[in-house]
């Protein structure tokens, strides 16, 4: 749909966003890692690898069917969270980092540093379950930080929904938008996917769980005086 590419928030309450920084250079420490590892023949298929060994299998998790012994490294309730790290290619780490870094901090800023990390992986295994729940059979791995990326779009929406956004439309147009509108659209994006694209291979249903997460945890973790639905410019005491 679009690009974000800057906001005009500044950080009132932190100096720094830590985490969501740390999160970038973990997330991409890993894809690196994993491609480097593919390149050698030290550890053949190290991508297929990792997708099945880290990833959310949905018949796994249920117990529908066990992991060939090679790949059980990890317990399925713990892939929950460890599939959010992993990432299909270049195109698919880059639009959730991009997404990260620029909504993130915000977000970080109104709940602190720990409860934002929480707020991630929590995040992160709410979109997994919601994955597994709706596709409770499916074999496929879900990889990739949508869901925790759709929460952080949630709860940056309810938190400054008239802060200016600089995007990129069509991916070449530089706009500068409200983030009400930008986006309200990407949620209803979402929306509509699920309704009329069951059939491809992006987890949908990830996302709306992520959204959902979001929408409800930033009621709970954020500051006090942060104030929801504010403009950017004053977002309550420092605490």
């Amino acid at each position: 749909m679009f690009i974000p590419l800057h906001d005009a928030n500044p950080l009132r309450h932190v100096a720094f966003p830590y985490v969501t920084w740390g999160l970038i250079g973990i997330t991409v420490a890993v894809h690196a890692a994993i491609w480097l590892a593919a390149q050698t023949t030290l550890i053949p298929n190290a991508e297929t690898g990792a997708t099945v060994a880290f990833g959310v299998i949905p018949s796994v998790v249920e117990g529908i069917r066990r992991m060939p012994a090679i790949y059980d490294l990890v317990p399925p309730p713990v892939t929950l969270v460890s599939y959010a790290f992993l990432h299909a290619d270049m195109w698919h780490l880059a639009g959730n980092m991009v997404f990260l870094w620029v909504f993130g901090d915000n977000v970080e800023d109104a709940f602190g540093h720990l409860k934002f990390l929480a707020f991630y992986l929590v995040s992160a295994a709410v979109a997994g379950g919601a994955h597994v729940l709706l596709n409770p059979t499916s074999d496929l791995p879900l990889i990739g930080a949508s869901g925790a990326i759709a929460a952080i779009v949630s709860a940056y929406l309810i938190l400054h929904p008239r802060v200016r956004l600089w995007i990129l439309a069509l991916g070449r147009i530089p706009l500068p938008i409200p983030a009400w509108l930008a986006l309200g659209a990407w949620i209803l994006f979402q929306f509509y996917n699920v309704a009329v694209h069951q059939g491809d291979n992006v987890a949908w249903w990830a996302h709306i769980g992520g959204l959902a997460a979001g929408a409800a945890l930033v009621l709970v973790l954020r500051r006090p005086g942060v104030r929801l639905f504010d403009t950017g410019t004053d977002l309550g005491a420092a605490a």
